[in-house]
């Protein structure tokens, strides 16, 4: 069997795709964002996904080039379109205790065979025919991923970029719209977003990604064919619009994505956020300028596209929430309990799994707290409840919190992050002196009930979050000894109010 070290990966594998080539007698070459890349970088170490195209069956060059590899990897067939993926994956590793360690893909590579593709109307699905390269080339998103290179180049190694340059094969100009820094479509975009409509998603993703400026006509196809998105599924969408999130500056994509109404089709609300509203010479700020600086914010800190996906949804219900008062000026009180709401329903149209949900609610839902407690002062007390109400995600809140400040006033700025820093020194204090991470109250249920001689029943959790509230509060240390202390101290109160059958006999 053949063994892949990711050091020698796409040499190695290059020179044994090149060697089925010649056995098969067919051609094929390297297209897509590897293409890209390799002219923009002139590097593609980081990449773990190659695209060929065949002349001929894609299908069965795969299944030669896995009989040839000896099965070195893992085959995925698509036979209704001409289509095979071949992943190598790491070696299975364990730690010290002996568990079996997450395997890495090393490497994926798909084989297709050249073709055309005709959709319908109403559908996403192609009916696929063969094709010559240029045609194949011509069904792709943009110029700038509708490149290729013949294998036989990389045989022997990286090429430099004169023999890139020479051997590109290049029919819609993608390298002058790489220099120009240029995303447009091979062919007219009303054709090309029509067909596909995800590809509208790809252009803003690709712009933010890339740093480029989608070029007039194709900008202008994207409003006009921002209807099409109902075609797509929402979890497809959810995907490429979590890429657009994972970009170095999501708000270029962002911005594309609002002024195009391409968000009307799948996150409405989103356009709900923007304008600035004036009554008495009282404003407030554009709350959509200011969310997707926050999300921009929140990229400098984090690679985290859950973390940033609720840096996106952390305002979500502010429009709703959105009142003027005489004495305050605009107010959005409770919009971050009406947002855990709206964000568990957007999440759930993503068809997201639920402890993803539940995580990026949590963060709206809490966002607005640690602020509060600089409002009022750090005490022991707001602390803790902060530490037991986010365990593990708390330092994602506080990135957030962080993300949060957006104003143009760099002394308020200076003095508000300071407070964060304050208020982080706190948190690490509390926990270190009060054991919060796993937190709930020292004497268990079955002990309450024995020490009390009550059944299980209300009784027994009302005790319990008695204790808690006590630890929080600071009346008692978090110890066994003292909340059990405290528990034979108020007992009596609330035995007092036992149903008959919580009585034990």
């Amino acid at each position: 069997m053949l063994v892949i070290d990711y050091c020698m990966t796409k040499d190695q594998i290059f020179k044994e795709i090149y060697t089925v080539s010649l056995k098969t007698n067919t051609d094929l070459y390297i297209v897509g964002g590897f293409v890209r890349d390799i002219i923009l970088y002139g590097h593609t170490l980081l990449s773990k996904d190659v695209d060929f195209v065949v002349l001929g069956s894609g299908l069965e060059f795969a299944r030669a080039l896995d009989v040839h590899l000896d099965e070195a990897g893992t085959l995925v067939e698509f036979p209704d379109f001409d289509t095979a993926r071949y992943v190598f994956m790491s070696e299975q590793l364990q730690d010290e205790h002996g568990n079996d360690v997450k395997r890495e893909k090393l490497l994926e590579i798909e084989f297709a065979g050249a073709r055309k593709e005709a959709y319908q109307k109403d559908s996403r699905k192609p009916s696929v025919t063969s094709a010559t390269l240029e045609q194949d080339l011509s069904r792709r998103d943009f110029t700038v991923n509708a490149m290729a290179l013949p294998v036989h180049l990389f045989v022997d190694g990286l090429p430099d970029d004169v023999q890139i340059l020479q051997s590109v094969i290049d029919p819609y100009n993608g390298i002058n719209d790489l220099q120009n820094k240029i995303i447009k479509t091979p062919l007219d975009p009303d054709e090309t977003f029509s067909e596909d409509p995800l590809r509208m998603l790809r252009a803003a993703r690709f712009a933010s990604q890339l740093g480029f400026t989608i070029e007039p006509k194709s900008l202008a196809s994207l409003s006009t064919n921002a209807y099409r998105m109902s075609i797509i599924s929402k979890e497809r969408i959810q995907e490429e619009f979590f890429k657009l999130l994972a970009t170095k500056v999501p708000s270029v994509g962002l911005w594309i994505l609002y002024e195009t109404t391409l968000f009307d089709q799948f996150m409405p609300e989103i356009k709900e956020l923007a304008g600035v509203e004036e009554v008495k010479g009282y404003t407030h700020k554009d709350n959509l300028s200011h969310t997707f600086a926050v999300v921009d914010n929140l990229a400098m800190y984090t690679d985290k596209v859950l973390l940033r996906f609720a840096a996106l949804l952390h305002d979500i219900a502010k429009p709703d929430t959105k009142k003027f008062s005489n004495t305050r000026g605009w107010t959005f009180d409770m919009h971050e309990h009406l947002g855990k709401k709206m964000t568990r329903e957007i999440c759930r149209e993503f068809k997201m799994k639920r402890s993803d949900i539940e995580y990026v609610a949590l963060l709206v839902r809490w966002h607005l707290q640690p602020i509060s407690l600089m409002d009022k002062g750090v005490t022991d007390s707001a602390v803790r409840r902060l530490i037991v109400n986010l365990k593990d995600d708390l330092s994602d809140l506080l990135l957030l919190c962080r993300s949060d400040v957006t104003t143009g006033n760099q002394s308020k700025k200076e003095r508000r992050l300071k407070n964060y820093d304050y208020l982080e020194k706190r948190i690490k204090e509390v926990i270190e002196i009060d054991a919060l991470r796993a937190f709930q109250s020292p004497v268990r249920g079955e002990e309450i009930m024995e020490i009390c001689n009550i059944k299980a029943g209300p009784t027994v959790g009302k005790l319990k979050v008695a204790i808690e509230e006590a630890i929080l509060d600071g009346i008692i240390p978090n110890e066994y000894e003292p909340a059990k202390a405290y528990l034979l101290s108020i007992k009596d109160t609330y035995l007092s109010q036992l149903s008959e059958r919580e009585i034990s006999q």
